[in-house]
């Protein structure tokens, strides 16, 4: 279940809302109407240990653009422009 609760309402309603999220219920804060925030139990967004290192992924960047980096650059650019 998620709920929605103003920013105000968040504040002052924080330790019941930190019970929902023990509940496993997520909540969408928002300000002035608009979402900017989402109270949820950790185990919705996943295991920080779980993120894989970027070490792997290091490099010269060779080939990220294809055979031919100039061509593949200005077809970007001329999809941009137009």
């Amino acid at each position: 279940m998620t709920g929605r609760r103003g920013a105000e309402e968040a504040r002052n309603r924080l330790p019941e809302l930190l019970e929902a999220a023990e509940r496993g219920e997520s909540t969408v804060i928002t300000k002035r109407g608009r979402p900017v925030a989402v109270l949820a139990p950790v185990g919705a967004i996943g295991s920080v240990s779980a993120q894989q290192s970027l070490l792997s992924l290091a490099g010269t960047g060779r080939g990220l653009w294809g055979p031919d980096s100039t061509t593949t650059i200005r077809a970007l650019r001329d999809e941009w422009n137009s």
